[in-house]
């Protein structure tokens, strides 16, 4: 979402961290249940409704940036996967994310500023989320939030400007299927829901006519992102990658009625592990 103009940040705080973390859209909002007394059967008495706040809804999407993409992917996956650091190697984070319940998503607090008003939504999760990669635009993530506790609303008057680093960009995307590097991608959602128990599936874009066939069973898929700024480090600070295993396609969903250039979008069950290794810049490990 823009506000006057410019792209917003909000705050996400966990036990152990707090970042800045920029969102091209917002929809963070109090749920709300409404208690209703219906009237009585004798004459034509009127209805009641008391509404009562019940947490928080809603879903932020973010583009994802040299800072922020550990703990975006960590909140993400989730925390049943433990941090790997190899000392004078570098710092690699890898979670797994086969069938995580909704319970083990670490909770954290997620901090909105609007004007002068600040609202602090506490122990939130994740209950889902999309990663996104489209052509010529920033590598986004989008995140589900659900919370129990209402928000807690401050004045604010904090009018610092705020960076979260480099973004990932989809130019800079390899795709490899089954070992092999593949250039007809034009870009994917990875798209996974969390509750009692994951569901996850990946939406496979290609612009037709296309020279190779992807198969109907993919056993590994691996998507790797690079910042394209030479002061990085191959294979340490500024990478990240995703690796699915066991892609099963479910349907061609190519619509040819489109007087423009045809999009290929093919969707794949992915019945077997994710997982995604994050190169950051220091020693500090995101748990």
């Amino acid at each position: 979402m823009k506000v006057q103009g410019k792209d917003c940040t909000i705050v996400i705080k966990t036990s152990h961290h707090e970042f800045d973390v920029p969102y091209s859209e917002e929809t963070i909002r109090e749920a709300v249940s409404i208690l209703q007394e219906e009237a009585s059967i004798e004459g034509d008495g009127n209805c009641k409704a008391i509404v009562k706040k019940n947490g928080v809804t809603g879903c932020v999407v973010t583009p994802l940036t040299i800072d922020t993409v550990p703990l975006l992917l960590y909140l993400a996956f989730g925390s049943a996967g433990k941090p790997l650091y190899v000392s004078q190697t570098r710092n690699v984070y890898s979670s797994k994310l086969n069938l995580l319940p909704l319970e083990d998503t670490e909770c954290f607090d997620l901090i909105q500023d609007r004007g002068n008003e600040r609202r602090v939504f506490e122990d939130c999760r994740i209950q889902g989320f999309e990663f996104r990669i489209e052509n010529d635009n920033a590598i986004k993530l989008k995140l589900d939030v659900c919370g129990e506790r209402s928000a807690k609303t401050y004045l604010y008057t904090d009018d610092v400007e705020k960076t979260t680093g480099e973004r990932f960009k989809s130019n800079c995307i390899d795709y490899y299927i089954n070992g092999k590097e593949n250039h007809f991608i034009y870009g994917i959602t990875l798209s996974v829901k969390k509750s009692s128990g994951t569901k996850t599936e990946i939406w496979i874009k290609r612009i037709l006519p296309v020279s190779n066939e992807l198969p109907e069973c993919i056993e590994e898929l691996n998507i790797r992102a690079m910042l394209l700024s030479t002061k990085y480090e191959c294979n340490s600070y500024g990478l990240f990658s995703i690796k699915l295993k066991n892609l099963v396609l479910i349907s061609d969903e190519t619509n040819i009625n489109s007087s423009d250039t045809v999009i290929d979008p093919l969707r794949y069950y992915v019945s077997g592990g994710v997982s995604a290794d994050v190169y950051t810049a220091s020693d500090e490990i995101i748990s």
